[in-house]
């Protein structure tokens, strides 16, 4: 299959996975309607290739992950055609309805709109020359993908209130530490870790994988009496699919399962 997108690069392994470049690099991959449009288009159309069971997410050339929204598209905007034409929605909503794991390895700068849309993903692997913020604030505005909120339930209320209001920016090792970034690497070898653990799930189970988050995306949104009791049902119903018989016949056999997606 040939993906071609005016704002995207699009790499497809055999290994089970995709990596999705965000390709304007004249402009650090600041994010737009077009690039927006291109992903959702390409989100709708591996939500049910069974070639493709996870996405790493990252940025063109060697400076930033998305250096923000282009500012450019939205200066001269007034509120009726924000609130109208729904400004952020497409990208935001499209991306949350995604059913398979998202990756963002970010490279460099994610801010802003940068640093939301590495938060909309399942987890974040982060060079050790990436830099995350929210610095809206210096533009009399303010986060608008979810920055506020995501930002917020990730690192807590002193850190968000922090960024969002000196916009400030935060290294990798602090994001690690803060619990927005899952692991740091080498700028280097960034890239090769993410294909290694998008590759790692790719072996996954496809039906044990969507569960899986599902599960933790659900820990965010209830209680916890309600998501043990989502989870375990989940959980029960995973034992309806072969790959639970070949998962669980490989354990005891002691060798490496063969997971079909039934």
């Amino acid at each position: 299959m040939t993906d071609a997108y005016s704002t995207l690069a699009i790499e497809r392994h055999a290994d089970g996975y995709a990596v999705v470049t965000l390709n304007r690099p004249e402009a650090l991959n600041a994010l737009n309607s077009a690039l927006f449009a291109d992903l959702a288009a390409f989100l709708d159309a591996v939500e049910h290739d069974d070639t493709v069971r996870c996405l790493i997410l990252t940025g063109a050339g060697d400076k930033a992950f998305a250096a923000g929204a282009d500012i450019k598209e939205m200066a001269d905007q007034t509120y009726a055609q924000m609130y109208t034409g729904n400004f952020f929605a497409l990208g935001h909503d499209r991306i949350v309805r995604f059913r398979k794991p998202i990756i963002a390895a970010v490279n460099g700068f994610a801010l802003g709109g940068g640093c939301e849309l590495a938060m909309l993903c399942d987890f974040i692997l982060a060079s050790e020359k990436a830099k995350f913020g929210q610095p809206e604030i210096n533009l009399g505005v303010a986060p608008g993908i979810g920055g506020s909120q995501r930002l917020t339930r990730l690192v807590g209320k002193s850190k968000a209130m922090d960024m969002v209001l000196t916009g400030r920016m935060m290294d990798a090792a602090e994001a690690e530490r803060s619990g927005l970034a899952s692991r740091v690497f080498p700028h280097e070898t960034l890239m090769d870790e993410a294909r290694a653990i998008a590759a790692r799930i790719a072996a996954q189970s496809p039906l044990a994988v969507m569960a899986n988050k599902e599960m933790v995306n659900t820990a965010l949104e209830t209680t916890l009496t309600q998501g043990v009791q989502f989870e375990r049902r989940l959980f029960h119903s995973l034992f309806a699919f072969e790959d639970q018989k070949e998962g669980m016949a490989a354990f005891v056999e002691k060798r490496k399962p063969s997971f079909k997606g039934k």
